[in-house]
């Protein structure tokens, strides 16, 4: 068992992106990942999902067009209380060189703060939860050195906030 905080960071290398803060979230169940553009396409008679993201807070670029097989399409109920039909994939999670596949919801997160959102389902049988504390299986810059979870994004400018 993995020992994180309430915000980590973490790779999705099934969608290339090497690293993304996350939001580890036991009030949800599901996971959610900030994507726009989302479009459906078939390929080999299955149902795709091309989309957008960008993992970087409060920031539009880097913008990575991701692709993944829709898993399913479930009633999501939201913050606010609004319940809507998410597009759901299954993909990769790295955190502190552990890997595991997780499932997504696919919305638009762009009004909050994080663009991904780790619910109990993801962390479940895999991570414990210190709600005092952040980045307790990575460090507040990025992914560990030395992780598999590929290379840490550039640190950004002086004064700058990811």
């Amino acid at each position: 068992m993995i020992t994180v905080g309430w915000r980590e960071w973490v790779g999705l290398p099934g969608l290339g992106v090497d690293a993304i803060k996350a939001k580890v979230d036991t009030g949800a169940r599901t996971s959610a990942l900030h994507a726009f553009d989302i479009r459906e396409e078939t390929r080999d008679g299955q149902p795709w999902l091309r989309f957008a993201v960008h993992p970087v807070q409060r920031h539009a670029h880097p913008s990575l067009v991701c692709t993944a097989p829709l898993a399913d399409r479930r009633p999501v109920r939201s913050s606010n209380g609004a319940v809507d039909e998410r597009p759901v994939i299954r993909t990769p999670l790295i955190l502190d060189g552990h890997r595991w596949t997780i499932e997504l919801t696919l919305t638009n997160r762009d009004e909050m703060g994080f663009r991904l959102l780790l619910g109990r389902r993801a962390l479940r049988r895999h991570c414990l939860v210190d709600p005092g504390r952040s980045y307790l299986a990575s460090s507040a810059s990025g992914p560990r050195p030395g992780s598999s979870q590929g290379s840490a994004p550039a640190p950004p400018p002086h004064g700058a906030r990811r």
